[in-house]
């Protein structure tokens, strides 16, 4: 299972480097794809979606969702805040970035909560440490295809509430 969501997540990930490589698209600065895990510039900002980060309950159990209940994951490669996932990895799990400061919804605690600097400039959301990220082949709110991936070299887990990778 693991190596067909590896696969799959490999798959996205190189649609979505040769599609940035096509033409007349429009570039983020956060160095986001386009379509649904990307946040864009609007709705990153201080108060919009993108800055509240809540939980939601599934299968996998309760996990991290940012405000538009898209599932949060952190990556194994990355240690301490600082994010190490840039380029095609930020294509294919963009990361939760904001203008403004975090705010805590459900069971998160807002003490948990805080931000890193990356490379870009761009401030990107953590949570016990971890920055988090997106997955772009998750196409729907709660969804959690990325789970146990191990795409650019180190596996990626759903967060829960305890900051800690939900591996299933």
């Amino acid at each position: 299972m693991n190596r067909l969501l590896s696969l799959a997540a490999l798959a996205v990930a190189g649609a979505m480097v040769l599609a940035a490589c096509g033409g007349a698209g429009t570039s983020s600065s956060s160095g986001s794809a386009a379509g649904y895990g990307a946040p864009t510039a609007g709705s990153a900002g201080g108060s919009g979606a993108a800055s509240v980060v809540g939980t939601k309950t599934g299968s996998l159990g309760t996990f991290l969702v940012d405000g538009k209940g898209r599932a949060l994951y952190l990556w194994e490669a990355d240690h301490g805040s600082t994010s190490t996932c840039t380029g095609a990895c930020a294509q294919a799990w963009p990361p939760l970035t904001i203008t403004g400061p975090p705010k805590a919804s459900g069971a998160v605690r807002g003490s948990l909560l805080g931000t890193t600097k990356r490379a870009d400039g761009s401030r990107e959301v953590t949570y016990a440490g971890h920055p988090l990220y997106l997955f772009a082949g998750d196409s729907r709110a709660g969804q959690t295809t990325g789970e146990g991936s191990n795409g650019f070299g180190a596996p990626w887990w759903v967060v829960t509430p305890a900051g800690k990778a939900l591996q299933n």
